[in-house]
């Protein structure tokens, strides 16, 4: 059974930072975005816009993790949206959005500890293990669908993986930087589509039905 409130809502993970690209684990680490990480976050402001743009209002407000890489993301998405249609949707900051803090491993390469951490209990040392942090995910998630309005989330892949243990879906699944993903519950459980950047660089924004998230963790 899900522990998410059945109602829509929006993830968009952070841009690239140096870390992401080296495969090093950054938890609570403050990292900024890198070049790359920049120019994704304005992709993804742009493929929302696009949406306002043609009519749609798939968001009314912004819910962010504090660090760095996502907070700019965020902004990022923010203002394009005020650019493009002259509405500036409010932006929040939730400290339970956080990544989550992976202890000593923070900085060292992702590595054959990362799976005993989502499925096994193994924690290492200094570090939140996977349970406390899909309560922390659910509590974070649960109390933005309590406005009826719907949220845009910009926050972290590891959290995302808690999310989706939160919401009965398979766990080892990897979430690419800075691309939107609309959630909806339905009468078979919660579905993940992401927004196709293909569709977007052609001028057709589209949520596509057969775009299941299934990134395997490397």
């Amino acid at each position: 059974m899900s522990q998410i409130t059945p109602k829509p809502y929006w993830y968009l993970r952070h841009g690239e930072t140096d870390w992401n690209r080296q495969g090093r684990a950054q938890g609570r680490t403050d990292i900024p975005l890198n070049e790359t990480g920049q120019q994704q976050a304005t992709q993804a402001g742009r493929m929302l816009a696009s949406l306002f743009e043609n009519g749609q209002k798939p968001f009314e407000r912004i819910i962010s993790s504090p660090l760095t890489r996502a907070l700019v993301t965020a902004e990022t998405v923010q203002r394009m949206i005020q650019e493009s249609v002259g509405v500036r949707l409010p932006l929040h900051i939730d400290d339970n959005l956080k990544e989550v803090c992976f202890g000593v491993q923070e900085g060292s390469p992702m590595g054959d500890w990362y799976k005993p951490w989502i499925e096994d209990g193994f924690t290492p040392e200094d570090a939140e293990s996977f349970k406390t942090l899909t309560d922390r995910a659910r509590q974070a998630i649960n109390n933005a669908l309590e406005n009826s309005s719907i949220p845009l989330i910009v926050a972290h892949g590891a959290l995302f993986r808690g999310l989706r243990h939160a919401m009965n879906l398979p766990v080892d699944v990897r979430l690419p930087n800075a691309v939107p993903v609309a959630l909806k519950f339905t009468t078979t459980g919660w579905q993940t589509t992401m927004l196709d950047p293909g569709g977007h660089e052609a001028g057709l924004p589209t949520i596509p039905t057969d775009a299941p998230l299934e990134h395997k963790s490397r």
